[in-house]
């Protein structure tokens, strides 16, 4: 996309928001919203303010996005060892396939409980149940990338005398790199998800605390000013990750042009 045409883009994005925040600010101002469960955006920006400028909100920043890296760390490295054994031990995948089915179709939110009581309510329980949602995303994308390998390409390089080493390192890892990659942003919002609802359900410190006890004192104020702290951090992980992403992927054609 061309400068000119990002900052049209960006321009119309502004301008939805600021309408639609006008629009609330209206309604509430004049009566038609209730103030006890729609609040105002104005007090809501003031809370904002008061979190900020008092210091109060930086430690629940801090740790929600200490469980969200460790979160994303550890169920993206254990989902890429997993699909890439499973993908080249065929006889280990067909074993544990229905086990891993049943594991993925249960509802993840069983487990925060349980978890909770495992490993108490700190940074552990919440990075466990972050983990369970980001694995099952990277490791389905790293046993499909190295499945899709083209055969002839593996029969090749062993013909050419390439060992296993070898053919894991130039052929299977790059193939599986693209699909592991494509997976990111999803798995970066699964492990924020996964943070935010552990701290929701019982935790000490977080954002997904401040919005719980906010509602837990009808402070309306309260959740929709935690809600869009939230938001704005999930646009800066997003972000973040966005540019990972072209940094990794810069030898793809097109990507540099993307970029520019």
């Amino acid at each position: 996309m061309r400068p000119r045409g990002r900052r049209s883009l960006a321009a119309w994005q502004v301008s939805v928001f600021v309408a639609g925040i006008s629009v609330w600010e209206g309604l509430a101002r004049a009566g038609a919203l209730d103030p006890l469960f729609f609040s105002r955006p104005s007090h809501v920006a003031a809370r904002i303010v008061e979190w900020f400028a008092s210091g109060s909100i930086y430690r629940h920043i801090s740790v929600t996005a200490q469980e969200t890296l460790f979160a994303f760390l550890a169920g993206t490295i254990l989902g890429v060892v997993f699909g890439f054994s499973f993908a080249r031990v065929p006889a280990v995948s067909t074993v544990f396939e229905p086990y891993i089915k049943i594991a993925n179709a249960m509802p993840r939110i069983v487990l925060a409980p349980i978890f909770t009581l495992w490993f108490g309510l700190g940074v552990l329980s919440k990075v466990a149940f972050g983990v369970t949602l980001v694995f099952f995303i990277v490791f389905f994308n790293t046993y499909q990338g190295v499945k899709d390998v083209d055969r002839n390409i593996l029969n090749n390089a062993r013909m050419l005398g390439g060992s296993e080493r070898d053919l894991v390192r130039h052929v299977l890892l790059p193939s599986a790199m693209t699909w592991i990659l494509a997976s990111l942003h999803t798995s970066v919002g699964l492990a924020l998800v996964g943070a935010v609802v552990g701290e929701y359900l019982g935790s000490a410190r977080g954002l997904g605390y401040i919005i719980a006890q906010a509602e837990g004192l009808f402070d309306t104020t309260g959740v929709f000013a935690g809600i869009v702290v939230l938001s704005v951090f999930a646009l800066l992980v997003d972000s973040l990750v966005t540019l990972v992403e072209r940094r990794l992927l810069v030898w793809k054609p097109g990507t540099q042009a993307e970029a520019r």
